[in-house]
């Protein structure tokens, strides 16, 4: 499961995983680090749900799985969270916890959901992600990801 949320400032450790956002204009950036891409991505997705809701507390409702084929990094990154805005928007479900683990020609993503009506709306819900400045991509300390989101 997902790490501890980083701190403005807090530069990625080997050792650790985390995520954090800046709210700009319209959009809201995201970053997320981890020691595997797999755990860097689950960063991503919880990110982007806490820039519009509160699932702390929650219980999920259910579980899903989502095969993502393989593509480069950033086209994954992409694609998981296009496919998070997705589900939210045609069957009102938010992940309340993420799992991504690599399997044979892609990565399989297992999602623990609850209605959107379960969780406390905190922010604009994100319509988009952005393809510009987007990457994932391994580093020094592991994996480490940045995108924008747009409201």
């Amino acid at each position: 499961m997902v790490g501890d949320t980083g701190e403005p400032g807090q530069a990625p450790r080997r050792d650790r995983s985390g995520h954090r956002s800046v709210a700009q204009e319209d959009d809201v950036r995201i970053e997320a680090w981890a020691a595997s891409r797999e755990h860097c991505l689950a960063e991503a997705v919880v990110a982007m749900v806490e820039c519009f809701a509160d699932v702390s507390g929650v219980r999920p409702t259910g579980v899903d799985r989502i095969r993502l084929a393989e593509g480069s990094d950033d086209d994954l990154l992409a694609a998981l969270l296009d496919e998070i805005l997705y589900r939210l928007e045609a069957y009102g479900e938010v992940p309340v916890d993420v799992e991504a683990d690599e399997a044979e020609g892609g990565l399989d993503v297992r999602l623990a959901v609850a209605g959107l009506a379960d969780v406390r709306i905190t922010g604009e819900v994100p319509t988009d992600v952005g393809w510009d400045d987007l990457r994932l991509s391994p580093g020094p300390y592991g994996w480490s990801c940045a995108v924008t989101v747009d409201g």
